[in-house]
């Protein structure tokens, strides 16, 4: 018999009444895995007055990393950043002292973005038109070509990455990742007044695609510096799950663990993942932002042989839509309790980014089993192993 699962609708479409009345505990702090309000500037002065306790916020593109590191500077988790005094933060303030939001920086470049860099790390300067049409699928015509801008060398991004995560010591890199499924928007000029440039903001597609060679390399590179300084990743995988995988497995290759137990899989799937000790050529902690990925390759993360730390974390907006919720519920519950986070992947802060996190903590706590105390406990423990590699 089929798992019983109505208690979901409930969750993500609650009346009015009903969820203005059902107790959440906002005070123990609820933490973002991911998202991206920089998106939409004009509601960042928002975010300290939010109900969620800290958010840790995407850069994508060149147009925002430098707006991830002013507002990230400007509303730092604490000051000095120090995971224990948030964790006196939390455990000091009644519920009606709620502290102000802050902020854990991401710096990174999104797959959708990864055709604006060349790789100039083996190669010399192509052209623009050479670049785009060695990186492109199919080849667009010239008149697309023309409208794309010069692309950035790789080794600008990554020198620019580098500053920013020595300014901001417990940011994280990201978004990084690969997307089969993405193409190029139309270079039809977006009429929005309201977001960063950069968006996407309801342009047409075209049909060129970039190269998965391509954003290989991009993502690799990024990788490689999350590796040279043992920081966090949050990872985007859009069908290339598998790709994925095996895109991050090659930077542990040689590191692999000795295979023990099944008992010892699972501990150390929940409890090795401070990132202590020798420096790896592997990310220590990744997070699967948003994993919609089957659960067969879901359990190649958690192999015992896998040395990084793998935190996998869900969204409404992606998760959670009707075609694919029974799925999420099963992919939860497949998650090691430690390893689990939420996120709202909004890209616009206020009540509505409330409001996702809270239905995504309850579905959470559902599919696991836990009251909501417990699993909002549970839920910030993982966040702070995940950002600051606290065991």
């Amino acid at each position: 018999m089929a798992d019983d699962i109505s208690w979901l609708e409930a969750i993500l479409n609650p009346s009015p009444d009903e969820n203005s009345a059902e107790f959440f505990p906002w005070d123990l702090g609820v933490f973002d895995a991911h998202c991206h309000p920089t998106d939409t500037p004009s509601s960042l002065d928002s975010i300290p007055h939010m109900k969620a306790r800290a958010l840790a916020i995407m850069a994508t593109r060149d147009e925002d990393q430098n707006v991830v590191a002013n507002f990230a500077q400007k509303h730092p988790l604490t000051s000095p950043l120090n995971p224990q005094l948030l964790q006196s933060e939390i455990s000091s303030h009644e519920p009606q002292q709620q502290p102000n939001c802050k902020l854990i920086p991401s710096f990174g470049y999104h797959p959708w973005f990864s055709h604006l860099i060349y790789d100039d790390t083996h190669h010399p300067h192509p052209s623009t038109q050479e670049h785009y049409t060695s990186i492109l699928t199919p080849p667009p015509p010239l008149p697309f070509l023309s409208s794309l801008p010069t692309p950035i060398p790789l080794s600008h991004i990554l020198s620019q990455t580098l500053t920013h995560l020595h300014k901001h010591p417990y940011a994280l890199i990201g978004e990084i990742g690969l997307d089969r499924s993405f193409r190029l928007p139309d270079n039809v000029p977006p009429d929005s007044t309201n977001e960063l440039p950069g968006r996407r903001e309801g342009r047409a597609l075209s049909p060129y695609r970039v190269t998965i060679p391509h954003q290989r390399t991009i993502l690799k590179a990024q990788l490689a510096l999350a590796a040279e300084l043992q920081r966090a990743v949050s990872v985007h995988g859009v069908a290339a799950h598998g790709l994925l995988f095996e895109t991050l497995a090659e930077t542990w290759k040689g590191c692999e663990r000795r295979v023990g137990s099944k008992k010892k899989q699972r501990a150390r799937a929940e409890n090795d993942g401070d990132g202590e000790g020798d420096v790896m050529p592997f990310p220590p902690r990744i997070c699967l932002h948003s994993y919609s990925g089957p659960p067969d390759t879901l359990r190649r993360y958690y192999h015992a042989s896998v040395p990084a730390a793998i935190f996998v974390s869900f969204s409404v907006l992606v998760n959670l839509k009707e075609a694919t919720a029974r799925k999420t519920v099963d992919v939860i519950r497949a998650v090691p309790d430690g390893c689990v986070l939420v996120e709202s992947d909004l890209h616009c802060a206020g009540e509505r980014m409330d409001g996702l996190l809270e239905r995504m903590v309850r579905v959470v706590c559902r599919a696991k089993g836990w009251g909501l105390e417990e699993g909002v406990r549970r839920l910030g423990n993982n966040w702070g192993r995940f950002v600051f590699g606290e065991g």
